[in-house]
């Protein structure tokens, strides 16, 4: 097949998140040799209400209104990559299964669909690849007029174990599973969830910038000011504070490891950080959320770093994006052990299976630290790039077969 065709990304992350995505990790890899476009995941108008002063809003406002200027080529991505925003949704998830949301849900669809016929008619677009990165909840068939030469799916969480995205998604998502050609899932027990749905699915799993992260182990760079500070050593994580986080065990890591600092770098969703007093506890820290180009600067100055999921039916299904990421900056890694995928790293990775083997590991971790644990870290890093997840995303699809 055509490897240089156009690639059509619909994606659940929009370009600028604060949260690390694999779905403008794989499109900025793609645009090496491809034309990307990227178009993202709406905004309703609920959205719209809420955040209408952010610059998310406000730089996209034309597109979202008036359905103008609806792409762009940011300055930080790669020239080949068009960011296609549609416009302002209705606000739907909040109904019941039925009549009403089916046909409001039409509507959004009509909405997402005009976009991309309209970049299809204005770059030309012939033969294209269409990619719906784990975002079902929009055009889970394409119209006969929009005719790619594969279709495909990629499964990112169990959408079953988060209230929010289950109330329509475990069936939207079984629906455009059955209806495309290929699904790809990030990790081995979502790879066995959707086999149900579709012989065509195939385990693809996250990466790291590699040349991003390693610059923690191979550079010397500024340390963060929040950091200069600091004189006791240093427990940091990267990336998003919510429901998969333990937030059980982080209290007990501040409560045991008081000669330490916990530095937790990433946005906050929810409030259960307070619930358990997170918040109050002097040797954490909670940094807020930052550009994944600084992320190097903070893990460089971390004595260890931890990945602190529950272990539940929903992390079960998770490979983590941090963990490569981890690995490349040759950081000594303790994670609690939720999924197989994690598993398969306690070769490079202390995963333990409890609070208390957690809390003694830290210890271990960082006095076991040496220049061979590095780079022997490193090279497992090497070799989970987004170069190589896009070539076997091409072997995939070369070896595989139309349902």
């Amino acid at each position: 097949m055509n490897r240089h065709c156009d690639i059509i990304c619909f994606t659940l992350s929009r370009w600028d998140s604060t949260i690390s995505s694999p779905a403008l990790a794989l499109a900025i890899e793609f645009a090496k040799n491809n034309r990307v476009f990227y178009v993202e995941h709406p905004f309703s108008w609920k959205d719209y209400a809420g955040m209408r002063n952010t610059a998310q809003i406000q730089s996209r406002k034309p597109a979202l209104l008036k359905g103008k200027d609806i792409y762009t080529n940011p300055p930080s991505l790669p020239s080949n990559i068009t960011v296609v925003t549609p416009r302002l949704t209705i606000p739907v998830n909040f109904l019941p299964p039925g009549a009403l949301y089916n046909s409001l849900a039409k509507m959004n669809d009509k909405i997402v669909l005009k976009v991309i016929r309209q970049l299809i008619k204005d770059y030309q677009v012939k033969d294209f690849i269409y990619v719906n990165f784990f975002d079902p909840y929009f055009v889970r068939s394409l119209p006969a007029d929009i005719k790619p030469v594969y279709s495909i799916y990629q499964s990112m969480d169990d959408i079953s174990q988060v209230a929010y995205s289950n109330r329509h998604g475990s069936q939207l998502e079984e629906e455009i599973i059955r209806n495309f050609d290929f699904t790809l899932c990030t990790s081995k027990e979502l790879t066995r969830l959707k086999s149900a749905f579709s012989p065509n699915t195939y385990f693809h799993p996250n990466a790291a910038d590699i040349d991003i992260f390693k610059k923690a182990a191979v550079e010397i760079l500024p340390k963060p000011v929040e950091l200069q500070p600091i004189k006791k050593p240093i427990i940091g994580y990267t990336g998003s504070i919510e429901y998969r986080s333990d937030f059980e065990l982080l209290k007990k890591i501040a409560e045991h490891h008081q000669d330490k600092i916990l530095f937790l770098v990433g946005p906050i969703q929810g409030e259960e950080h307070k619930e358990v007093g997170l918040n109050k506890m002097p040797n954490v820290v909670f940094a807020g959320p930052r550009k994944i180009t600084e992320l190097p600067n903070y893990l460089q100055y971390f004595d260890c770093v931890i990945i602190p999921f529950k272990k539940n039916t929903l992390t079960k299904s998770i490979y983590p994006l941090k963990i490569n990421e981890y690995l490349a900056a040759g950081k000594p890694i303790i994670a609690t052990h939720f999924s197989e995928d994690i598993y398969t790293f306690r070769e490079v990775a202390y995963v333990v299976d409890s609070h208390e083997e957690f809390l003694q590991t830290i210890d271990k971790a960082i006095a076991e630290n040496n220049e061979a644990r590095k780079q022997a870290r490193m090279q497992v890093a090497a070799t989970n790039t987004w170069t190589a997840r896009v070539e076997q995303f091409w072997q995939i699809l070369e070896k595989g077969k139309k349902g």
